[in-house]
């Protein structure tokens, strides 16, 4: 009697074993659910998809909704992009959205934009409901030196078939940064930018900046105009600032070499000294020479000495007489 319960017990656990292996591994309420919405689904179906190490949910729910919003997806391709490693419920959620907005799109493109990196729902919701993008103040500098500032905010539409290699916000910023950047420098005078703001979103607007990006541009608009530095007379200042360090310069070069040329007629001037000492030192040789040759007699060198005696004397009052004039004064 007992053995029997023991065997009853056993097969019991067993039992209860098994229907927990089996419910685990073969997710019978999900076939229920997809059978309650219409879905034609096999349960070996979703075996394979355990066998694949795919979870089945996460292509039913998405297979579900998207045939209750009457989209035509197979079970295969919805399991291929989980596979591949995309988000199959984003990818479901952005076709139900653009079939609801009348915009073609299929599952192929809608499938290889969320696996290029890129919110496709956003996407799609942005081809409904535009972004604006806002720009920093960006400087220009137009033709009279005055610096102008704008901000500009930019209404772009996602342009599905561009979403692939497509450019992003980034490079619309730049872009339209680059035309505000050359209307303004294109300006005669600043006033004219300022009395026509309008002026600068035409111009950008009329260069095609949205070609090669993943964007549609709508509009640019200036939300904001300011007015900068008067660069052109920083500028000025700077070259006159520049021009004055180059004159001193010069001027100091000029200088140094005037006092170069001082010093060297100084020079000059001691060497030449040097070469009348040495002459005058030639001179009494020249009259010893005389006085033994006979060429002057001794009287003759006596009035010599007489003259330069006289001369030495009228030098001394002449001297004297200049000092006492210059006392005078």
């Amino acid at each position: 009697m007992l053995a029997g319960n023991l065997l009853i017990l056993v097969g019991i656990g067993l039992a209860i074993i098994l229907l927990g292996v089996f419910f685990t591994f073969v997710p019978v309420m999900l076939w229920i659910s997809a059978l309650a919405a219409g879905v034609r689904i096999s349960i070996f179906t979703l075996v394979g998809m355990r066998l694949r190490r795919v979870i089945p949910s996460r292509v039913v729910n998405p297979l579900i909704k998207a045939s209750k919003a009457g989209l035509d997806v197979s079970t295969n391709q919805l399991e291929s992009h989980y596979l591949a490693g995309g988000n199959v419920d984003r990818v479901v959620n952005a076709l139900i959205a653009a079939h609801r907005a009348n915009i073609e799109l299929s599952f192929e493109r809608c499938a290889a934009i969320d696996l290029a990196g890129r919110d496709v729902l956003e996407a799609v919701q942005m081809s409904v409901n535009p972004k604006v993008i806002e720009t920093p103040f960006i400087a220009g500098v137009a033709m009279d030196g005055i610096e102008v500032k704008a901000k500009a905010r930019i209404t772009v539409r996602a342009n599905i078939e561009r979403l692939v290699g497509g450019a992003g916000e980034d490079t619309v910023v730049a872009r339209v940064g680059e035309g505000i950047v050359s209307t303004i420098g294109s300006s005669d005078n600043h006033k004219k930018v300022l009395e026509n703001p309008d002026l600068i979103s035409q111009t950008v607007l009329n260069k095609g900046l949205d070609s090669g990006t993943a964007f549609e541009i709508l509009s640019i608009d200036i939300a904001d105009i300011d007015i900068g530095k008067n660069i052109g007379a920083v500028l000025q200042i700077d070259q006159a600032e520049a021009d004055k360090n180059i004159a001193q310069a010069k001027a100091e070069e000029r200088r140094a070499m005037a006092v170069a040329k001082e010093q060297e007629m100084r020079a000059r001037v001691e060497e030449m000294r040097a070469k009348v000492v040495e002459a005058e030192a030639q001179v009494p040789l020249a009259m010893s020479e005389a006085l033994r040759s006979g060429n002057i007699g001794v009287m003759d060198y006596m009035n010599f000495k007489n003259v330069m005696a006289d001369t030495d004397m009228r030098n001394s009052i002449g001297n004297i007489t200049k000092s006492e004039e210059e006392e005078e004064k």
